[in-house]
């Protein structure tokens, strides 16, 4: 199987070829501070396996020798590699993936830097589209 992927403006475009090791949803503070967001889901292939179809990317180098591309244009994050952690591995952001609502990730990671309110997000109230005034 062949996945599709790419960034918010159509500038970047990727493919994933064959099965990921795993897909997880990440809630360490470096994914939360990289992205903006409280959490991000990560499905990771061996390197081969990914290759940019389109686009060039930025790369943003960490602390920790970690890097993260994203696309120079919108600034969509893609990718993560760690060769310390994670040799031979690439995380792609999988919310970027075309058929992201059909891949379902099968597991949290870093839960120990969970923020404390995700556990109740499904008792606050739900609006299909924003509520207007």
């Amino acid at each position: 199987m062949t996945r599709s992927g790419g960034c918010q403006c159509g500038a970047v475009r990727y493919e994933a070829a064959g099965e990921p090791e795993h897909h997880a949803v990440c809630h360490c503070a470096d994914c939360r501070a990289s992205a903006g967001a409280p959490l991000v889901a990560w499905m990771a292939f061996a390197e081969g396996q990914v290759r940019l179809t389109q686009g060039t990317l930025t790369t943003y180098t960490g602390k920790t020798g970690a890097q993260r591309q994203f696309c120079p244009a919108c600034g969509t994050g893609l990718f993560y590699t760690n060769a310390d952690m994670l040799p031979g591995i690439i995380d792609v952001q999988s919310a970027t993936l075309d058929t992201a609502a059909d891949e379902v990730p099968g597991a949290q990671i870093q839960v120990a830097e969970r923020l404390p309110w995700i556990d109740d997000l499904a008792n606050l109230h739900a609006f299909e589209r924003y509520p207007g005034p």
